[in-house]
């Protein structure tokens, strides 16, 4: 139970940290508090509406992952690395990768509802 504790503690800590410091982080929390009402009226089901939120969940925990990433990279060098570079490289596409999926999921739901459709 303590480990959970800890675990709880270190993710309220990264939890302020990001709100605080980190825009993308800023922008994606309201992108969340949007798309909460927002799929409740999109979809007609529970698994449509957990769907395009959990796309936006996906978003945001992928960006939390760049962070950490870029966070790492930073503490072992901030000299110009072409490993260091590669790999704030590929944590900036996963972010891109998963902006890309929310769009889909959402402009399908988008579309059906607009339809008469049913997601």
């Amino acid at each position: 139970m303590e480990r959970l504790i800890k675990a709880w503690q270190n993710s309220v800590r990264a939890f302020r940290k990001l709100s605080v410091s980190e825009r993308a982080f800023q922008q994606e929390l309201g992108l969340l508090a949007v798309a909460i009402p927002a799929a409740w009226f999109l979809s007609t089901s529970w698994r449509g509406y957990w769907l395009l939120v959990g796309a936006v969940l996906l978003l945001i925990m992928v960006e939390v992952l760049n962070t950490g990433i870029e966070a790492a990279c930073d503490a072992v060098s901030r000299e110009f690395d072409i490993d260091i570079q590669l790999a704030k490289d590929c944590g900036s596409l996963a972010v891109l990768i998963s902006v890309v999926l929310a769009m889909i999921v959402w402009g399908l739901a988008i579309v059906e509802a607009v339809s008469g459709g049913t997601l």
